[in-house]
C-alpha cells in the first residue's frame, strides 16, 4: 500500500516527504522536477516539499529561492533547516555547505546529491567548468548518497553518461545536465528503497578534483595557452567571468571568440607569423574579426570592453587604425595584447554571487 509505515514514522514507499537543499540554477531544475511530482494523484511521488538554501548578498534572490517562492513552497536559510524529524529524504543539488551527520541521521533515508559528473571524477565545487575547461569528450549525472565531512565521496546509487556535444559551453551543458539530473531524480524517488539497497560504493581509481574558479583563471596567457586552449578557456568559464587582457596599459574584456580555422580566407594572411609574438593582434577586413596570436595558433575576437562595448571594426578603427596607415606592414610591434596579472587572492565565483547564479560550475 503507498505511504504505509516501515516503523514508528518510517514510510515504506512514495508519497515522500522531502527537504530539499540547493542554490543556483542546476538546483532549481531538480526543484522544479519535485513539485511536479507533488501534483495530487494515484501515482505522486512527493507529498511534502521544503526548500534549505544560503543566505545571500546579492541583490537578487538566488535561483532556488527564487523558485521556491514562485512555486509557494516553504524556505528555510541555512543554518536553519526547518522542522525535525518531519521528513523522509534530504535531497541535495549543489548546496556547498558540508552536512553534519546529525543532520543526515533525521532523515530515515538519508540525503541524496544530485552530481553534474561521473564520479569519482571531479569531485568538487566546479564539475562543469573543469568538464569543458579539459575538453572531455563524456561527462553525465550521478545521484550519490551523502556522507558526513566530506564532499563527494558517498556510494553511488545511480549514474549515467553524456556526450559532451561538440563546442558546448559550460553553461549550455549545465542546462542539459539539469534536466538529466532532475530525471535521473525522479527515477530513484520511485522507487527508493530498492535503489538504496543497490547503492555501490565510489571507485577508488579515477578521482579527479574540481575546485572553484577564480577571477586570475580569466586572464589570458599569450605566451603560455595555444588558440585551443584560450578558445576551451572561453566556453568553460566566459559566461561567468570575460577572458581578459591588456591593451596598451589598460585591462579589456574579450568577448565572442571565434575559432581561426572558422574564419574564410584568414589562412592566406598569416604570412608565416612573420613579426608576430604571442598577443599580436591583427584585423581580417573581410570577417570583421580582430585575431590575436597564441603561443601556438590565431584566435578570433569580435567583441571587446574597452570602457564600453564595441565590436572588433570599432575597435580596429579607434585604436589599430593610425598603426595601419603609419606603416603597411601586416604585424606591428605596438599592436599587440599583454597578459594581465591578477592576483590569485582576488574573489572567487563563489564570493562574486556568480557561482549561485550560474549554476554549479
Amino acid at each position: 500500500m503507498r505511504g504505509r509505515l516501515l516503523r514508528a514514522g518510517v514510510r515504506a514507499g512514495p508519497p515522500w516527504r522531502v527537504l530539499f537543499f540547493g542554490t543556483d540554477r542546476f538546483a532549481a531544475t531538480a526543484l522544479r522536477a519535485l513539485e511536479a511530482a507533488r501534483e495530487p494523484s494515484e501515482d505522486s511521488l512527493v507529498s511534502r516539499l521544503e526548500v534549505v538554501t544560503l543566505p545571500s548578498c546579492l541583490p537578487t534572490a538566488l535561483p532556488v529561492k527564487s523558485c521556491a517562492q514562485e512555486l509557494q513552497l516553504p524556505v528555510h536559510e541555512w543554518p536553519h533547516t526547518g522542522p525535525v524529524g518531519q521528513f523522509d529524504v534530504g535531497v541535495v543539488g549543489s548546496f556547498g555547505r558540508l552536512l553534519r551527520e546529525d543532520l543526515i541521521l533525521q532523515f530515515p533515508y538519508g540525503m541524496l546529491n544530485v552530481h553534474p559528473s561521473c564520479l569519482p571524477r571531479w569531485r568538487g565545487p566546479a564539475p562543469i567548468i573543469h568538464t569543458v575547461l579539459h575538453g572531455d569528450k563524456v561527462t553525465g549525472v550521478t545521484i550519490m548518497e551523502i556522507r558526513p565531512k566530506r564532499f563527494d565521496v558517498g556510494p553511488i546509487i545511480k549514474q549515467e553518461e553524456f556526450a559532451v556535444p561538440p563546442r558546448c559551453t559550460a553553461k549550455e551543458l549545465e542546462v542539459m545536465l539539469s534536466k538529466l539530473g532532475a530525471d535521473m531524480l525522479i527515477s530513484v524517488l520511485r522507487n527508493l528503497p530498492e535503489s538504496l539497497k543497490n547503492k555501490k560504493e565510489q571507485p577508488k581509481e579515477g578521482v579527479t578534483f574540481a575546485p572553484k574558479i577564480s577571477i586570475a583563471k580569466s586572464c589570458i596567457k599569450w605566451e603560455e595557452q595555444t588558440a585551443a586552449q584560450i578558445i576551451q578557456l572561453h566556453r568553460a568559464i566566459g559566461s561567468m567571468f570575460p577572458l581578459q587582457t591588456l591593451w596598451k596599459g589598460t585591462a579589456v574584456k574579450l568577448l565572442d571568440f571565434v575559432e581561426a580555422d572558422s574564419i574564410p580566407g584568414f589562412a592566406g594572411q598569416i604570412l608565416n607569423d612573420h613579426g608576430a609574438v604571442p598577443g599580436s593582434l591583427i584585423y581580417h577586413k573581410v570577417s570583421q574579426t580582430l585575431l590575436a596570436r597564441c603561443k601556438q595558433g590565431w584566435v578570433g575576437i569580435r567583441a571587446v570592453v574597452l570602457k564600453k562595448k564595441l565590436t572588433a571594426v570599432d575597435f580596429y578603427n579607434g585604436y589599430m587604425h593610425s598603426l595601419f596607415q603609419q606603416n603597411s606592414r601586416a604585424v606591428h610591434q605596438e599592436c599587440r595584447f599583454q597578459t594581465l596579472n591578477l592576483s590569485t587572492t582576488k574573489k572567487t565565483l563563489k564570493e562574486k554571487g556568480t557561482l549561485a547564479q550560474d549554476a554549479k560550475q
